[in-house]
Parts: structure tokens; C-alpha cells; sequence
């Protein structure tokens, strides 16, 4: 979540700063690289209920943590509600 808020990346606000608290940096994982990351803790978990069109991949982005075995992670953003 910080490199894509410090990049500009459209779709992700992460409001709450990456304390797992907001839910406006969901995403969702690509296939591949789902089984590569530890599971959402419980309190991403409860976030994610409340989260725009969950999937069975959404994850928060500020929960990631990023190491070089995640090298080309994809992460796709949900369609902006308007």
C-alpha cells in the first residue's frame, strides 16, 4: 500500500495510513501469488467483510508485506464505484 500510495497509484487511498483500519486499499491478489502470502490476520479479515465486491482473493494491500520472494506480485484494483 505505501509504495503504490507513494507512486501514485490510482485506486489505492489507504486513508488510515496501513493500521488496518479503512479498507481503501483493497486489491485483489492474481491467482499465482495468493498461496505465497501469510494469511490475513484476523483483523484484516474483518475489514475485508466490509470492503466493495470482496473476493475469495481480496486482500489489504497495507498487510502485504513485501520481500523479494514477492518479485512481480500482481495485485488488481476493483472497478471504481462512481
Amino acid at each position: 500500500m505505501q509504495v503504490a500510495v507513494e507512486n501514485h497509484v490510482r485506486g489505492i487511498i489507504g486513508d488510515c495510513g496501513g493500521c488496518c483500519s479503512c479498507g481503501t486499499c483493497h486489491g485483489y491478489v492474481d491467482a499465482e501469488w495468493i498461496d505465497k502470502l501469510k494469511p490475513p490476520a484476523n483483523d484484516e479479515s474483518m475489514m475485508l467483510e466490509g470492503v466493495i465486491a470482496p473476493q475469495p482473493n481480496s486482500r489489504l494491500t497495507c498487510q502485504i508485506e513485501i520481500n523479494p520472494d514477492l518479485d512481480g506480485l500482481l495485485i488488481r484494483l476493483p472497478a471504481p464505484e462512481f
